[in-house]
């Protein structure tokens, strides 16, 4: 891959990068031998929020090829950097996104994670219609109900959804979700457990939207309880950067 040394991992970072991608995929295989489920159902993704260039590049080494991005502008500028050396990664943006900044962020198609309105969904829609594309996403869903996060209320899931799925050029994979913070008290696994029922709930519901296949939920601390409940997206990032200064 030709680029600058400026963005090339050291062997340092290299060599960590490459064992905690061998240690997680580990986990993430654990996991899915005790669930009873193929390797394959499940992808990891690779979160690169507050990593630089360097260790990005590292982490894709690695084997990691789907990244995820929570900042639009680090998405952009990292997004361009690997088109421009024509490395074949996929996009995942998972933070929180501005209306504002959905056109920029359209001409990388990557995976929207955080859909969490109409109009969100129709700016998306425009977008991709405007770049005679298809977008793929998923709806965020608020399974804490911490008015401080972004995302769905369940109880506003189904009117949501019904608005989000007719839109053009958005294809709507599935549900994404966190579990609520630890101080909480609330048990990860049975909120994963009430994604996979909403999601499944939907699917009856709308039989013509593909089946929704995706359930993006699970991070560092608790993606193993994710995959026992059918998470198909694991957004990983302090565990893969373990180590690196």
């Amino acid at each position: 891959m030709n680029t600058q040394n400026s963005h090339k991992p050291t062997t340092e970072e290299q060599s960590l990068c490459t064992e905690n991608w061998k240690r997680v995929h580990g986990r993430v295989a654990e996991a899915c031998t005790k669930a009873g489920r193929e390797l394959a159902s499940v992808r990891v993704v690779g979160v690169t929020k507050y990593v630089d260039m360097a260790r990005t590049m590292a982490l894709y080494n690695a084997g990691c090829h789907d990244l995820g991005e929570s900042r639009p502008q680090a998405f952009w500028e990292k997004a361009a950097l690997f088109a421009d050396n024509d490395v074949g990664v996929r996009w995942h943006m998972i933070g929180h996104l501005q209306r504002n900044k959905v056109a920029k962020t359209t001409l990388y198609n990557p995976v929207f994670h955080t859909i969490d309105s109409v109009r969100l969904a129709e700016a998306i829609s425009r977008s991709a219609t405007e770049l005679s594309t298809v977008c793929e996403g998923l709806i965020e869903v608020n399974l804490s109900e911490d008015v401080r996060r972004s995302g769905l209320l369940p109880e506003r899931l189904l009117d949501s959804a019904s608005q989000i799925l007719e839109l053009p050029d958005v294809s709507i994979r599935g549900l994404m979700g966190m579990a609520s913070h630890p101080e909480a008290g609330r048990e990860p696994r049975q909120e994963f457990a009430h994604l996979r029922e909403l999601r499944d709930g939907l699917t009856d519901r709308f039989p013509d939207a593909g089946g929704l296949p995706e359930l993006s939920m699970g991070m560092s601390g608790d993606f193993e309880d994710a995959i026992l409940e059918g998470s198909t997206m694991v957004r990983i990032g302090s565990a893969l950067f373990h180590g690196l200064r």
